[in-house]
């Protein structure tokens, strides 16, 4: 979608942004250890307890608290793979998670979507899972996509898994990353996988898929959640283990205490996927905020959101384990300033931190609850902007121009000369949708919300073509009746 620039890949690196000192980074990582053996958490997974207690943790069944020693959490960390691949169908967009190499990706499970014919607000569906999945395969600065809408018309609990990452997966070829809710759900996207990839190893060596579980503040690992991770640890597939402490109601109020609360947790997921099996790729996840102190609710564009998930980040890099991290979100309303200054300050902050994976980075609004097309659209700008920023400033011979700059001398005219012909359209990121013609020759409608407008228009009236072949969707839709399709009308 990128206009007059070369698209920048995923895994540029960042360090730009450190809101810890080396200090304060080893004292909260050292701090959650202690937590972890001091405090433990309360694991209602029976699959989990026995892991854990195998492993050398303190295990009391009346009570499903599980303290873990200093020794185990560390040699969790010490086996979990320090490079993470979140593999793509087709090879062209792979995912390499390791050190401080950055890449994006859409999220949140958003239970309502902005119709993109009428503009109002209503509950996302099958169809919706399709449309966004097809729109992130288009988006240049979208590297995987995280299933980012509820099909609300699915009506049996058990087939929601497989009707998302169906529709995901027959929709692009970027990694699909996406949260289960039941274990039968979570067994039949296995299945699926295999299936599409030509069996468990071959899906085990080149993951096309991931999963998102989740621990809960404070300090919990529910059933559900246990047997799921413990599931898919044992299968050998990416599964992140997020947290979401939000200041002042499941974490101290502090910025520092709920970076603690997110370290010390998401290290128990680790713990817990290394006890199952030992070099099983889990990844640490990042997803809390701070309390709106007039009514207590989650608040999602909070600067200090992306202060907190940029302190996660270094002490994930200070620990060597890939990371899931959180950044673009606002509490907008409306596709409006206030959706695109908190969605870019954020995305930016996180960004230069150097955060692994940063889902919900696209698309989202309203606390998380809505994703708007449009605004999938502009924040896929946004990114642009980002990439441009971690890329730099290159400095040789030739970008210096040094040598031209004493041959041209005073009153020189450089727009003509090679040089600037070499390098007008790679050195500047141009906006597909920014206006920036002069208020005089400025077409009517063409601000950014207006060509952001346009292209989901273009976009949604394509007509789709399935990625899956038909054989093997036929099969697919055959084997796993729950799978709906949708309206022909959507």
């Amino acid at each position: 979608m990128t206009k007059g620039t070369e698209s920048l890949p995923g895994g540029l690196t960042a360090s730009l942004y450190r809101p810890l000192n080396e200090s304060a980074v080893k004292r909260v990582f050292d701090d959650a250890l202690r937590v972890l053996e001091e405090s433990g958490m309360n694991v209602y997974s029976k699959t989990a307890r026995a892991a854990f207690r195998r492993a050398g943790a303190t295990v009391e069944e009346s009570t499903c608290r599980c303290r873990l020693p200093r020794a185990l959490v560390e040699d969790a960390i010490a086996s979990t793979p320090s490079s993470v691949t979140l593999f793509s169908r087709d090879g062209n967009t792979d995912c390499v998670l390791e050190r401080n190499r950055v890449h994006y990706g859409t999220g949140g499970t958003a239970i309502y979507v902005l119709d993109p014919r009428t503009g109002e607000r209503r509950p996302s569906t099958v169809a919706d899972v399709a449309l966004n999945a097809r729109m992130a395969d288009r988006l240049e600065n979208i590297h995987v996509f995280t299933i980012n809408v509820f099909p609300n018309d699915v009506e049996n609990r058990d087939d929601i898994d497989v009707n998302r990452f169906f529709h995901a997966l027959d929709n692009t070829n970027k990694h699909v990353m996406g949260g289960i809710y039941s274990q039968r759900g979570c067994a039949d996207v296995v299945r699926m996988a295999e299936t599409l990839a030509g069996g468990e190893q071959a899906l085990r060596e080149r993951p096309f898929v991931s999963f998102i579980t989740l621990i809960i503040s404070p300090f919990k690992i529910d059933d559900t959640y246990g047997e799921m991770t413990c599931f898919l640890a044992e299968k050998g597939l990416p599964v992140v283990v997020p947290t979401e402490p939000i200041c002042g109601t499941t974490a101290p109020v502090t910025l520092a205490g709920n970076v603690l609360a997110h370290v010390a947790e998401t290290l128990g997921g680790i713990a817990l996927v290394q006890s199952v099996k030992k070099g099983a790729p889990g990844i640490c996840g990042s997803v809390g905020s701070i309390t709106n102190l007039r009514t207590m609710n989650h608040v999602a564009g909070a600067i200090e959101r992306a202060m907190i998930n940029a302190a996660v980040a270094q002490v994930a890099q200070h620990a060597s384990i890939p990371l899931y991290s959180t950044g673009g979100t606002t509490d907008a309303k409306a596709v409006d300033v206030q959706a695109a200054y908190e969605s870019a300050m954020s995305s930016l902050l996180v960004a230069m931190s150097g955060a692994n994976y940063i889902h919900d980075i696209a698309g989202l609004m309203e606390t998380d609850l809505t994703v708007s097309y449009e605004k999938l659209v502009m924040d896929n700008e946004i990114l642009g902007m980002c990439q441009r920023a971690l890329r730099g400033i290159e400095v040789n011979d030739e970008t210096l121009a040094t040598e031209l700059m004493i041959e041209k001398g005073p009153g020189g005219d450089y727009m003509a000369d090679d040089h600037t012909v070499r390098h007008m359209r790679s050195e500047f990121f141009d906006p597909p949708l920014a206006n920036r013609d002069a208020r005089e020759s400025a077409a009517p409608d063409s601000d950014a919300l207006a060509r952001a407008r346009a292209t989901v228009r273009l976009l949604t009236e394509s007509d789709p073509e399935p990625l899956v072949g038909q054989p093997l969707r036929e099969g697919l839709l055959k084997a796993f009746p729950g799978i709906r399709l949708p309206d022909s009308s959507s």
